[in-house]
């Protein structure tokens, strides 16, 4: 189900790793001009757009081959459709606990994943179920876990925020608020370690963007020319205060400034768009010139958690962005009014989601609970 990566390329000439030692010594920071940002990419000419919406003017965006929005059109809908049936499981007690929906921001996770290659690694905070599905985690073992079932992908013991996937390239789903910048730092130092050529993604949001970790991380990752891609995703409202009024400098991609950092903002409701900028911010990693932060503008249609009633913003406000901006549909109306696909076409495409979310809950539903001796298994002592 998932978007496929692309293959891996030949690694690409980098700045001196660190050595193997006992006394590792961190890359000497080039004495040049500080890096200036990867020039943009061409936009090809036939059946592109200008995007002007969400605050970001992008030009023209580069078109996405058939092939290519339908697979993004089908990857968003099984991440919609799965967490609104995990939505509905909430609701009947099925699953307990913190549960962080993605609906609405779709074209963040799926664009980007367009922009990898395999052996690339993710990693993100607690709204992270379409980050898992997006790296092609089965959807069944999610709802297992979210449900805490033997089948979930941390044996029913982890929950909602807790799941990993070494072998899809996923490193979870973190409850820390900004704890997985550290964490997705401490992964592309390990790639510049190794010597690969592999590249480091660290989602986090507008409210985790004023923890203090964050900007310990930017100073290692630029001081040492880490392949890491700092990822907000700017949804607005953190856990339920605008960003207008909890920060002072309110354009993420300018955070990263003070330590020569390059950043873009980019309408993170467009999945074109998303791929398009995160096609480069993966080259200019890649190439070794360090970090790079995409700011996405985006939203989310529920609360912050399932318990937040959301009554800090206007039902106008949502449905304004769901009638106008909303990432699926985009990709629907383009799909249909360039003839690449017809309204049947999306209804098999829907009817098969819903199969595979409907198999997964059915799974969840009924998969055996951890055995009591479970809690003794993987505890440090």
């Amino acid at each position: 189900m998932a978007v496929a990566k692309k293959k891996p390329a030949a690694s690409a000439a980098r700045g001196s790793a660190p050595q193997k030692s006992s006394a590792t010594k961190p890359v000497s920071k080039s004495a040049a001009k500080p890096p200036s940002k990867p020039a943009a990419a061409k936009p090809a000419a036939a059946n592109s757009g200008s995007a002007k919406s969400n605050g970001v003017t992008a030009g023209l965006l580069p078109a996405l081959s058939r092939e290519q929005e339908l697979a993004a059109y089908k990857q968003m809908l099984l991440i919609r459709r799965f967490e609104e049936k995990a939505g509905q499981m909430y609701g009947m007690g099925l699953i307990g606990g913190f549960c962080h929906l993605y609906i609405g921001q779709e074209a963040v996770v799926v664009g980007m994943q367009m922009a990898l290659e395999d052996g690339d690694q993710v990693i993100t905070g607690y709204r992270d179920h379409g980050h898992m599905i997006a790296c092609d985690m089965d959807p069944k073992g999610v709802m297992a876990e979210l449900t805490g079932r033997r089948g979930g992908y941390s044996k029913g013991k982890g929950g909602s925020m807790h799941m990993f996937s070494v072998e899809k390239g996923f490193y979870g789903g973190h409850g820390i608020v900004g704890a997985q910048v550290s964490l997705g730092t401490g992964l592309a130092l390990a790639n510049r370690y190794r010597g690969n050529d592999r590249v480091s993604l660290a989602y986090f949001g507008d409210g985790a963007a004023n923890q203090g970790q964050v900007y310990e991380s930017f100073n290692m990752a630029e001081l040492w020319k880490l392949p890491v891609i700092y990822i907000i995703e700017n949804n607005r409202y953190a856990m339920g205060t605008s960003v207008t009024r909890s920060s002072a400098q309110t354009d993420f991609s300018k955070r990263g400034i003070s330590f020569n950092i390059p950043g873009e903002k980019v309408d993170g409701m467009d999945v074109r768009a998303v791929k398009d900028a995160g096609e480069r911010a993966v080259k200019w990693c890649r190439e070794g010139n360090g970090p790079f932060i995409l700011e996405m503008m985006t939203y989310r249609y529920r609360g912050h958690s399932m318990s937040d009633p959301a009554k800090y913003r206007t039902r106008e406000e949502v449905e304004k962005v769901r009638g106008e901006q909303d990432p699926i549909e985009q990709v629907r109306l383009r799909l249909i009014e360039t003839k690449r696909a017809t309204e049947d076409d999306l209804k098999k495409i829907d009817a098969q989601v819903r199969a595979v979310v409907n198999d997964a809950a059915e799974f969840a539903t009924n998969d055996p609970e951890p055995d009591p001796s479970e809690l003794w298994t993987d505890v440090v002592r």
